[in-house]
């Protein structure tokens, strides 16, 4: 049975709504977060024009506010500006979508002085700008504005603002309500402004307003920057807008053809010729981007796939996942390559596949890909076979591959955390000295389920060698013993 003095709602509910709600004056008396909570609850009950007068009061706050949000306020400062992002999309949307659309519109021009008064290292606050950005769209497909005013809202946005990526996704999220008509009229503004800057970078001295730094260029005036953003502005939402039509050949253009070389953009052009069911010309994209490293190449592999695929390539398909796989050891890559073979054909595949991983020249990429497979057993024996090539320095990969063997391999994983612990000592690397101890404690632990130690040192002569090397690293044994 429930103690009637434990804190939770249901107990609550017995001391009334009058006791509740002193206790609540309480609680609220000299918290101006609290407060706005709960007045917040009250104008939701409210609602209508009393929800809305309230929202828009508090962004007309916002806007003129100028004190910094120091790191103790910075929670309740975002929670309120969530609060209020909410109230607009959820409340005010369901019964007046036309005026939630202003609202949220207000919300957004918020974001550049916002984004200057906190320190946002978290992303908490461009994630609630970026929430606010996609409920922009499904509120516009509410309110259903004129597409061509709402495309001149949307292209001063992209030009005047989006300091801090806020508006990134604007053309995505009301390409429906803008329509072809709006999509059209956006891309007609956006060019036109392009156009406009490029004509202007004749212009010289005075003409390009004050200086504002000094480049490898020169000097940096007010135009330079505002040409740039404009110029960014235009080429990313015309990227867009041709997305949001189907336009592949629109898309293309707007790629300038240096860039059509690299691995990275050839292989979203091609996916972009896929799905337009232009397979022969993605690959031909790709065939003039063919990736000499490592940047891009996972993006060209997938489009070029995706591309043999669609033109019933399946052999060459499966030839190019053989090789990419050899090359990369990437886990993905082989299941796809196994799920295209006739049965009783993937068990040996897998096995020559493993095999082919246990013989790779860097032993850490191979007990890193034989863990996330999962073949622990495999792993086990090749790190028992080869555990004298472990360089305890890569502890960001010994360390997880440790974790994953110690219930079922404990002499695999020992062999994994002694390099780790042994660099430490060597190298005197004190700020690891923690670690060090830490994996000696789990080795000690380890010591006891292991059966046979084979030809490998067993825990004491380990510890014995340790303490005969390492004897003055004090601050290293203190921590093993704590």
């Amino acid at each position: 049975m429930a103690v009637k003095t434990t804190l939770n709602a249901k107990n609550l509910e017995t001391l009334g709504a009058e006791r509740l709600a002193g206790l609540v004056m309480e609680v609220v008396e000299g918290d101006a977060a609290r407060k706005r909570i709960a007045r917040a609850a009250l104008l939701e009950e409210a609602g209508g024009s009393a929800l809305v007068t309230a929202v828009s009061k508090r962004l007309v706050s916002l806007r003129r506010a100028k004190s910094w949000v120091d790191y103790k306020k910075r929670r309740a400062f975002t929670d309120d500006l969530d609060r209020q992002r909410a109230l607009i999309a959820d409340q005010i949307a369901a019964d007046t979508p036309k005026e939630a659309l202003d609202l949220i519109w207000r919300f957004m021009a918020l974001a550049g002085s916002v984004h200057n008064r906190i320190d946002d290292s978290s992303g908490a606050v461009g994630d609630v700008f970026q929430q606010a950005c996609n409920d922009l769209g499904s509120i516009a497909s509410r309110a259903k504005p004129k597409p061509e005013a709402l495309a001149e809202q949307v292209f001063r946005a992209l030009t005047e603002a989006n300091d801090f990526g806020e508006f990134d996704d604007l053309i995505a999220v009301s390409a429906d309500t803008l329509g072809e008509g709006g999509l059209t009229r956006l891309r007609t503004l956006l060019q036109a402004a392009r156009e406009k800057e490029a004509r202007n970078d004749t212009k010289t001295g005075k003409d390009r307003g004050r200086v504002i730094g000094f480049g490898s260029g020169g000097r940096l005036y007010e135009a330079d920057l505002r040409q740039r953003h404009t110029q960014s502005a235009a080429h990313l939402g015309l990227l867009s807008i041709a997305d949001a039509l189907g336009d592949v050949d629109a898309y293309i253009a707007e790629v300038p053809p240096e860039q059509r070389s690299n691995p990275l953009f050839a292989a979203r052009i091609a996916e972009r010729l896929v799905a337009a069911d232009r397979a022969a010309d993605a690959l031909d994209s790709l065939d003039n981007a063919v990736p000499s490293g490592d940047f891009g190449r996972s993006e060209w592999i997938a489009a070029r796939l995706l591309a043999l695929e669609s033109l019933g390539r399946e052999e060459d398909a499966q030839s190019l996942r053989w090789s990419a796989f050899e090359r990369d050891f990437d886990p993905d890559i082989l299941r796809a390559y196994l799920k295209k073979l006739p049965d009783f054909e993937d068990d040996e595949a897998e096995a020559r596949a493993l095999d082919l991983v246990a013989a790779a020249e860097d032993v850490h990429r191979a007990v890193a890909f034989l863990i996330q497979w999962p073949a622990l057993r495999r792993a086990a024996i090749l790190i028992e076979e080869r555990q004298r090539e472990f360089d305890g320095n890569i502890y960001y990969s010994l360390g997880p591959a440790a974790d994953a063997l110690e219930t079922t391999e404990p002499l695999a994983a020992t062999l994994l955390l002694r390099p780790m612990i042994d660099y430490a000592l060597t190298h005197a690397k004190s700020s690891r000295y923690k670690h060090a101890a830490r994996h000696l404690q789990t080795c000690e632990a380890l010591s006891g389920v292991i059966d046979s130690w084979g030809d490998v040192e067993p825990h004491a002569a380990f510890v014995a060698r340790l303490r005969r090397y390492h004897s003055r690293k004090d601050q290293f044994w203190y921590l093993y013993r704590d």
